[in-house]
């Protein structure tokens, strides 16, 4: 009987403690419209489906990014919906641009509610080909850069208003892949700034978010940057990030973000595969070490010196790829304004 009872409340106390969880979590919802949304890396891919939806919800979107061709073309894509954003070119890389760029869009819009950290840079290929200057093009995107907006942020967040944060991080944050070892040592700082910031700044109201989506169909495979054997490299990425059941849709991730934001969630995993991963990697480091190096076995191996030189996804096609495996990747990549600039070849 007492072993009974026991179960008993154990299973009340379990849901009572879900129940308040989600009564927490609804309490700290917010609507989108009417609020100052600034986006970095939004004219393309996951931040430009992101903006679609936040746009769509009746908030003042500002999409920040370094292309003022591809800013132009987000602008239009958006006009063309029915929907709109202020565009600024801004390189995140660079702290007096975004110094300028934040009091710009606070100073326009009166504040800022949401600041969101979508800038990315993909790299590639064998650890042989990649170079320190590859190190430091990733951590100043993807470290240095969030962190130059939200310290810029602040302050005027201070002043009132939503006071959401979102970083864009990666399941590559938590999980080194191989091949792709700039990316994911740029990504863990991410994750750590991010993570530290929530437990920082939630006294003050803050919610910053991690999110660390596994693999998108957002078509962003095609403005990456390969070394190595370029083409095969393209090939296994662009293939993988075009499977369903392995990658997931930019608009079912960009729907997933915006939800964790609306309620201030600290962590997003987006995809199945990607939770499976992170739970593998909690329980057996060991075991998700050895996964990595059986991965790596079977991806493409270094080559002559010719592989340091990066060729984006559009200068590596092949008969390999596209086909009919990637034709979700290559659809979106149309969709989402992944298209090669004027300048690439």
């Amino acid at each position: 009987m007492n072993t009974k009872r026991t179960i008993a409340w154990t299973v009340g106390a379990a849901a009572a403690g879900v129940a308040l969880s989600r009564m927490m979590r609804a309490s700290r919802a917010i609507d989108f419209n009417g609020k100052s949304v600034l986006l970095f890396g939004g004219s393309r891919g996951l931040g430009l489906v992101i903006a679609r939806e936040l746009a769509a919800e009746g908030a003042r979107v500002t999409l920040a990014a370094r292309s003022r061709e591809e800013l132009e073309r987000a602008q239009s894509d958006l006009a063309d919906r029915g929907l709109s954003a202020t565009i600024v070119e801004c390189d995140i890389r660079d702290r007096s641009e975004v110094d300028a760029t934040v009091d710009r869009v606070a100073s326009e819009q009166g504040t800022i509610d949401v600041l969101i950290n979508d800038a990315g840079i993909i790299q590639v290929g064998p650890i042989e080909h990649m170079s320190v200057e590859d190190f430091e093009d990733a951590l100043a995107t993807h470290f240095w850069g969030p962190l130059f907006t939200i310290l810029a942020a602040l302050p005027h967040m201070r002043r009132g208003g939503a006071r959401r944060i979102v970083n864009i991080s990666s399941i590559g944050g938590k999980i080194a892949i191989p091949h792709m070892v700039p990316y994911s040592a740029s990504k863990f700082a991410l994750t750590g700034l991010s993570e530290g910031l929530h437990a920082e700044l939630s006294h003050e109201g803050f919610s910053v978010t991690t999110v660390c989506p596994g693999l998108m169909r957002t078509g962003s495979t095609y403005n990456a940057w390969f070394k190595g054997q370029h083409r095969l490299e393209f090939a296994w990425f662009h293939t993988s990030d075009s499977l369903p059941g392995i990658s997931i849709a930019a608009q079912r991730a960009a729907r997933q973000i915006i939800d964790a934001c609306r309620h201030g969630d600290a962590e997003l995993v987006i995809t199945p595969a990607a939770r499976l991963a992170v739970l593998m990697n909690g329980l057996s480091p060991s075991m998700m070490a050895t996964l990595m190096t059986v991965v790596n076995s079977m991806l493409p191996e270094a080559n002559d010196r010719g592989g340091n030189q990066p060729r984006s996804g559009w200068q590596s096609v092949s008969p390999a790829a596209p086909s009919r495996l990637t034709v979700l990747a290559d659809r979106a990549s149309v969709e989402n304004n992944e298209l090669p600039l004027s300048r690439q070849v």
